[in-house]
Parts: C-alpha cells; structure tokens; sequence
C-alpha cells in the first residue's frame, strides 16, 4: 500500500495518545531539554494564510450542491473578517512564545527591524502578514514585504512567474508510480468520503447538477498547464477544502453544510483532500519543481543567521532574528514533501495543512556550546480553536507537533539535528533546476 493510502486508518485512540504526548512536552511550540535552556537564535515561520472565502465563484460550485452555497460577504479568494482575526491570535501566540525564549523584548519597537515579514502577492496572504505583525509587535511599525501587486512570486509559485519549467511527463509518471492497485479496491478505500461528500452536498433534495460518486480508478493526465487527476477527485478536494473553510469560519446552521455537517463528516471528507495534496503536491518530483525556489531562499536565510554576515540569497538581513513566510498550502505541502516530514495533528488528516498552519524551523544554542542546532515544528490552530475563536497562550496553545528530520534519526524530533547535518539534509533536498537568483523584495 503506498503511503498516502494509510491516513483512512485514522482510529480515536490516536487522537487520544497525540494528546497525551503533547500534554506531557509542555505548553509552547519548543520545550528546552533537561538542564540549562538552550537559546533560541532565529526561527523562520512559513506560515499559510488564514480563513479566506472559496475561490470558484457561486455559479460554479452550485452546480455541486442541491441547494445554494452560502455567502461569503468578501471576493473569491479573499481572506474573511473572522480569518483576519484568528491570524492576530497566532500573531499574539508567537509573540508570547518568542518573549518567553528571549528573542523578542518586552517594551520598545527596536525589535521592528529584527522581524522580517515576506508574503506573496494575493490579498489573503498580504492581509495575513500584516495581522501577524500587528500582534507579534503592537505598536510597532512592521514593514510588509512582498512582490508588486498582481505579480507572480517565483517564491510562491515559480510556475506561474515562469522561473520553472518542470517536464510534466516525468510529472505525471511520478504520480503514477505512487498509486498502488486503483482497481476495486482503491474504489472501496474511499467510498465512504466520497459517500459522506455527496451526502453534505445533495442530502435529501437529491443529487446535484454533478455527483460525487467514488471512481472506479484515478488517472492522471497531462494538462496545458501541467497535471490532473481525473474527476471528481479534483473537484472532490476543492469542495472539501470549502466545506473545511466554512467550520474554520464559524458558520452554524444551514450555513455549515447546509446543516448536514459535524467534525467527523469534515474529517472523513477530508481524506479525499488530504489523498489529493499528497499526491499533488508531495510527490518528489513536483515538490522539487514547485518548491527547490522557496526552500533555496530559507537555507539562505538560515545560513545567514549562523554565521552572522550576509548570504547571497537570503531574504532578510543579518542581525535578524525571526522570518516569517505567508503563502499558502501548496507551499507547505511542497517543503515538508521535500524533507519527507510528516505530522498528525489531532482532529485533521495527515500532513493536513489548514489556514493558518506552520512549518517552523527554528536555530538554537546550548549552553557553552559553540555549534548550533535546528528544531522543525508544524503546527496550526484546531479546528474547535478557530471555530469559537478561542485566544491563545503558552498555556493555551494551539496544536503542535515536533517533526523527524530524515537523516538525522539518531536525534529524537524534540532534541532537533545538529546544523551541519540540516544544512546538508536541505541542500540535498533542493533541486537546482529548478532555483532562480532573483531576489526577493526588499
């Protein structure tokens, strides 16, 4: 069985243990080990954007639903007044976390050129970088980085700005080897989400103008534009995610799924995505191409950092101590498919990836040691979190989970990969292919 096969195995008990582990690290998203604290140094966030309404406009995805889709009150795309808000909340979190570790200060605005905040060009993401900012450092004037207004970003997506130019054959034959026996059994796999999708969105005014029935086999094809799977797996992912944003929002009634859907409804619909972005965006080929530009551009950073002068490449400058990335899924699926990390937060599907979600790779120092070491986390706001809006603290923090570094297994996820080896882990991950040497905007 291939490995984005296995999240239907998802049982309670796991929820219940993933609880319990992170109940024993303690609050925060890094726990020092025993003795002396180690010190944080620099940590790069590359967080997703936070709640936006769906992309498809209301004529489209209605030809899905017996019923109209709800309204948004903000266009296609756009970050919603309430994804606004849960972004200042993550802002308050990393605040809280960054005053405890001693990178950040108490008083003052000096730290306002330390901090260093790039986002891509779509307004969700411009919008969410600055909502971090004003709650990382209130008060304080954070400048917001980011290309001109309605350019493509080679960080973000360098197949759009036309820095990458994979061969979509390879693509799509890459994607093929990962899919093990579709026939009959892969139907049966995910009966039950695609069953659960049409329930939510036909329920008992019968079917819409277009079913979601379980296919007897997935296929991919190349495309003008690249590659897709075959329908309705792809409108399968992008109705699920939709509904996904609709519980992020808070919305009750028959505004949530028509009044047809509950968290367990959502997760099971959500292996459909969660299949999808794995195989979409995680498989090493296409997150090579998708994502060697960006991850190039963070070791910069990294590097940079270590060694205290300036790097070619670097996005921020030196002397800074946090970086913070606001993109989008795609661009986490692509790095953690890079590296081969994996997480399981509870209540979401493997590698899920909601708004507001963040990989982060955070550089340390022991005590009296010389050398540094790095520490990667992936961690977003439950589901229960960003629907009641609950304000988040060290001792109220959101879900986290520390991730295994391949190569470095001879450390536990906790105690992190001594420099060296994570500088040669992540260079051997980029494919240079597919780098580009522009800068970033400054």
């Amino acid at each position: 069985m291939s490995k984005w096969n296995l999240h239907v195995d998802f049982k309670g008990l796991r929820t219940l243990l993933l609880f319990a582990a992170m109940s024993t690290a303690g609050a925060g998203i890094l726990v020092a080990g025993a003795g002396p604290p180690s010190q944080l140094r620099y940590v790069v966030i590359m967080t997703r954007h936070g709640v936006r309404s769906p992309t498809w406009k209301a004529d489209r995805l209605n030809q899905y639903s017996a019923a109209p889709w709800p309204a948004w009150g903000v266009p296609p795309g756009n970050l919603t007044p309430r994804g606004r808000a849960l972004m200042l909340l993550m802002g308050s979190y990393y605040r809280e976390w960054l005053l405890r570790e001693g990178l950040l200060h108490q008083q003052g605005c000096a730290d306002a050129k330390r901090v260093y905040v790039y986002a891509d060009t779509d307004e969700r993401t411009l919008d969410t970088g600055k909502a971090l900012a004003e709650t990382l450092l209130p008060g304080c004037l954070v400048e917001l980085h980011s290309q001109p207004l309605g350019s493509k970003d080679p960080l973000f997506d360098p197949l759009e700005a036309g820095v990458t130019k994979p061969d979509w054959e390879i693509a799509a034959q890459a994607v093929r080897q990962r899919i093990s026996d579709p026939s009959g059994r892969f139907r049966e796999l995910y009966r039950a989400a695609f069953e659960t999708l049409e329930f939510v969105l036909a329920g008992e005014r019968g079917a819409p103008q277009k079913r979601m029935d379980p296919p007897d086999e997935i296929s991919v094809s190349v495309t003008g534009k690249g590659i897709g799977l075959n329908e309705p797996w792809n409108v399968a992912s992008t109705l699920g995610e939709d509904l996904l944003l609709e519980y992020t929002e808070g919305m009750k009634g028959n505004d949530l799924g028509w009044g047809r859907l509950d968290a367990n409804g959502l997760l099971r619909i959500l292996e459909l995505h969660a299949a999808y972005a794995d195989l979409m965006r995680r498989t090493s080929y296409l997150a090579r191409a998708r994502g060697s530009n960006l991850l190039y551009h963070v070791l910069q950073s990294m590097k940079q950092a270590a060694a205290g002068k300036a790097t070619t490449g670097a996005l921020d400058s030196p002397g800074n101590a946090v970086l913070i990335l606001c993109g989008h899924d795609t661009n986490l699926s692509n790095l953690s498919g890079m590296l081969g990390l994996s997480w399981r937060l509870p209540g979401y599907q493997p590698d899920d990836t909601p708004p507001g979600g963040a990989l982060v790779f955070s550089i340390w120092q022991r005590p009296g040691a010389a050398d540094y070491f790095v520490r990667a986390q992936y961690l977003a706001q439950t589901l229960e979190q960003m629907k009641d809006a609950t304000p988040l603290s060290l001792s109220a923090p959101p879900a986290e989970e520390d991730l295994s570094i391949p190569s470095c297994e001879s450390a536990n996820a906790s105690s992190g990969c001594a420099w060296d080896i994570f500088a040669k882990v992540i260079e051997r991950a980029i494919d240079q292919r597919f780098v580009s040497m522009e800068p970033a905007a400054h």
